[in-house]
């Protein structure tokens, strides 16, 4: 009460005149300076008393002191800040807006085949990169509760590591997730970086060997099939009916899992991250790197300078790319997820 009673003694008949003269002048000058509200009028010829000015001296003074209590009043009079000087507008236009933008793409088209549909196109954003960092989120209710939760990871582009370039979300039912654990069915959605789905993979329900779809608007492009074996990983990877790739892995302590075609050749690679003892043994938060092949030269930046590019016999399509986003998801299913209590599940050679 002190400070608007100090205000208002500077606000004297001479001083209000002077306002006015300053405030018509700015007003031929620029007329769009001034915001009015619906409580002041919509007329420029408004008469402008000390109240105003004690309105607008208050609305001020709350946007440079966020706590002042928002039912300020004096006289009677109701202080909710509703019309702002013109520089204080300026000010707050002024500042940049943040806007999520995707980063680029790290692989120039003559690296990649091009979109031979609009499924691909569609996926064109987020799998037309070198090098993709697949990051799982900490699940502390798995950690301390022993609670499955639903899957989180997020996906960065190693050129552009400032950014994700895209995040996968489980959907799953939070029952089935407690009964079935790692054998329970769910949907991971596959967004990029502003939350639009580009793809899901669907994981039904299995006992001996597990299967994982990958599907674009709905229609099913790939698939992934596990097959039983007491030690060793073998994943055989399809493209509609015809198989373009094969996964075998020796098992035990081996975390690089290799893309090859019918002739034995490399097409890309998923390894598995060791992100540090405390990690490893108390959390499930994982980190897989799939390798596509060369990158652009020109978007390397950084630290993305001292990653070696891995040399394949042919690169891989969007839509087998996509399916081997689903084959990283089911791996860490598979081997690499605690089962919902206290253990060295990195320790697992198989089922």
């Amino acid at each position: 009460m002190n400070r608007l009673k100090d205000s208002s003694r500077y606000l004297s008949k001479s001083n209000i005149k002077n306002l006015l003269d300053v405030f018509h002048s700015n007003m031929l000058q620029n007329p769009n300076l001034l915001v009015l509200s619906r409580q002041f009028g919509t007329q420029l010829d408004h008469q402008l008393n000390r109240e105003f000015f004690l309105k607008l001296w208050v609305s001020d003074t709350k946007m440079r002191n966020p706590r002042v209590k928002k039912s300020l009043k004096c006289r009677g009079v109701d202080l909710v800040p509703r019309c702002f000087f013109a520089a204080s507008i300026d000010s707050v236009t002024s500042k940049p807006k943040r806007t999520l933008k995707q980063p680029p793409i790290s692989q120039s088209v003559s690296e990649f085949s091009k979109s031979e549909s609009p499924e691909e196109a569609k996926v064109a954003p987020l799998l037309a990169r070198s090098n993709l960092l697949i990051t799982r989120d900490i699940e502390w209710a798995n950690l301390v509760l022993g609670f499955e939760q639903e899957n989180r990871y997020a996906i960065v582009d190693a050129c552009y590591p400032q950014s994700p370039v895209g995040l996968i979300r489980e959907q799953s039912n939070f029952i089935t997730r407690q009964l079935l654990r790692l054998r329970r069915p769910f949907v991971a959605l596959i967004t990029d970086a502003m939350g639009n789905e580009l793809f899901r993979v669907r994981r039904p329900f299995w006992w001996i060997t597990s299967s994982i779809y990958a599907e674009i608007d709905g229609k099913e492009i790939g698939v992934v099939h596990r097959r039983w074996h007491l030690w060793r990983r073998i994943y055989d990877l399809y493209l509609g009916n015809k198989q373009f790739a094969v996964v075998e892995n020796p098992g035990l302590w081996n975390w690089t899992f290799t893309l090859k075609d019918i002739d034995d050749e490399v097409l890309a690679q998923i390894d598995r991250d060791w992100r540090g003892f405390g990690f490893e043994i108390l959390t499930d938060a994982g980190q897989y790197v799939i390798r596509f092949g060369s990158s652009d030269p020109g978007s390397k930046i950084g630290l993305a300078n001292a990653i070696q590019d891995l040399d394949v016999n042919r690169p891989l399509t969007l839509a087998e790319r996509a399916v081997t986003v689903a084959l990283a998801i089911s791996l860490d299913n598979d081997y690499f997820s605690r089962h919902g209590g206290w253990g060295l599940h990195f320790m697992d050679v198989g089922e």
